[in-house]
């Protein structure tokens, strides 16, 4: 079944999936990304945006932020290159997503730059993550329908729900503020928020390619994926920086710019879906949009939700800082720093591309294999722990 509607045969795409083109952008927002990054750190320095070490924290030296500073430099030299190549400017020609993006994203990243050096308080920078959100629906970031398996009749199997400009908007407005803080809450550790928007940017890109193929050939589907290239080509390219031991962090500047960038991929990708058909053998192709969001979402925000419960049931502020997250916990157990990461990696991979897998290929082993390495995945966890019972226990 086609998922999108007809544009293919107004505004037709080149032959072929331009991979290589994708390909060359995220390999330049890398390496633009990797270069710069040096000169950041050296201006944090000098603007004394340093992370004096605290209670909560897992690190013991001072070591400067504003990282994601450099990342949206990268992000807007891929984008640049990209607007040079015959065939990934037709993203920039038929869509304002790109720009939207890069305009929203130059905003965020400059909030985050002030929090970096002053601190703001919580609520000034949500009022900020609002305005980020309402300026990517200004220039049209938004959902526009979304398929239920509920309601309908026998035939249709499901409901189509259509949004009109405000709730679409509304959505979008949530689904940001939600990744932001998610990603926000989720960089505790060295080099974890990047592997993370890493792999999520590689996941929307890969379902986004996927969708260029099935619609053959819709320009609708191009900004999408170039938004998820340039962010993963950003987060690769800030990553020899930042994994442990981290050399400078990436700050709010930088997983702020990684959720929006990612709620924009996932908003641009799935929000815009049109299905003519409804059939029973389409139901995984048509949840596909929920599945990849969700996946992509699933770690911080489960991270995130667990945080507001744990703090508002001690009676303390959803926003009061504490040492009790995922990543913490996996501390506690026994890990190291880096393999901790490695293990939330894998976590957040099988999810990631599980879900696109599925999407893709709607089988059941997919399913059941994605399941399996999950399981897996949480047996390997509590290694540590089990060891450590075994070895207290007498002989």
């Amino acid at each position: 079944m086609s998922l999108l509607e007809g544009d293919a045969d107004v505004n037709p795409a080149p032959a072929g999936l331009p991979i290589r083109e994708y390909l060359l952008v995220g390999l330049v927002s890398a390496a633009l990304t990797f270069l710069l990054t040096a000169l950041v750190r050296r201006f944090a320095i000098r603007v004394k945006a340093v992370a004096i070490p605290r209670k909560r924290d897992v690190h013991v030296l001072p070591i400067p932020r504003m990282g994601g500073l450099a990342m949206y430099l990268g992000v807007v030299g891929g984008m640049a290159m990209a607007h040079q190549l015959p065939v990934l400017r037709r993203a920039f020609e038929y869509s304002f997503d790109p720009v939207a993006v890069l305009i929203g994203g130059g905003v965020i990243v400059l909030i985050g730059a002030l929090d970096d050096r002053f601190e703001l308080d919580a609520w000034t920078k949500l009022a900020g993550q609002v305005m980020c959100a309402g300026i990517l629906v200004l220039f049209g970031v938004q959902w526009v329908s979304l398929w239920v398996p509920w309601g309908g009749d026998t035939d249709s199997l499901g409901n189509l729900l259509i949004f009109d400009r405000n709730q679409g908007g509304l959505l979008v407005v949530l689904l940001v503020v939600v990744m932001v803080n998610a990603m926000n809450f989720v960089d505790g550790l060295d080099g974890l928020a990047g592997g993370l928007g890493l792999i999520a940017a590689a996941a929307v890109c890969t379902f986004s390619l996927w969708l260029l193929h099935s619609s053959g050939g819709d320009v609708g589907t191009y900004p999408p994926a170039l938004i998820a290239a340039t962010l993963a080509g950003a987060c690769l390219g800030f990553l020899p920086h930042n994994f442990q031991p981290a050399k400078i962090f990436m700050g709010d500047s930088g997983s702020m710019m990684i959720g929006l960038m990612l709620a924009a991929a996932s908003t641009s990708a799935s929000g815009r879906i049109t299905y003519i058909s409804f059939d029973a053998t389409d139901v995984v192709a048509l949840l596909s949009p929920l599945f990849v969001v969700a996946a992509v979402l699933f770690l911080p925000l489960l991270d995130l939700v667990l945080a507001v419960v744990r703090r508002t049931r001690r009676g303390e502020s959803p926003f009061a800082a504490d040492k009790m997250h995922l990543h913490h916990r996996l501390l506690e157990i026994g890990h190291s720093q880096r393999r901790a990461v490695l293990l939330i990696y894998l976590w957040a991979g099988l999810l990631a591309f599980g879900a696109v897998a599925v999407a893709m290929f709607d089988t059941t082993a997919v399913f059941w294999g994605t399941l399996g390495g999950l399981l897996l995945a949480g047996l390997v966890s509590f290694v540590p722990r089990l060891k450590r019972q075994r070895a207290k226990e007498p002989v």
